[in-house]
């Protein structure tokens, strides 16, 4: 997610906590966005892998991850898109297969994404 804009860049979706749909995510945000000054995340294992860091470090991305004193700025804004998604979104429907929510959470970010560039909320994409 792009903190200026609130855009989610690239998502996966994975039933297991491999590092690779994180690393995949991360190569195409690069691919299709650039390279930022900064990587925010948390540090959870799928982060902190040297799969997923060496990629950072070969683009000269600076990391910064959660977890140190006064640092839960840092991640506020993608914690409030995963507890939005989950809320009106996950939690709402019942669904049976990993088909199905592919589908529910590629319709919840398109419409997240429309939201957010609305008239009004000061949020821009591109």
């Amino acid at each position: 997610m792009d903190w200026h804009t609130r855009k989610v860049l690239s998502r996966r979706l994975s039933n297991t906590t491999d590092a690779e749909f994180c690393v995949e995510a991360l190569r195409d945000a690069l691919v299709r966005y650039g390279t930022p000054e900064i990587f925010n995340t948390d540090q959870g294992s799928q982060f902190t892998t040297p799969r997923f860091t060496e990629v950072l470090e070969r683009h000269q991305v600076r990391i910064s991850m959660d977890g140190r004193r006064g640092r839960w700025l840092d991640n506020v804004f993608i914690e409030r898109l995963w507890r939005s998604l989950k809320y009106e979104c996950v939690y709402l429907h019942a669904f049976e297969t990993g088909s199905e929510l592919g589908a529910g959470l590629a319709g919840w970010i398109a419409h997240y994404k429309w939201a957010a560039s609305a008239p009004g909320t000061g949020w821009t994409h591109a």
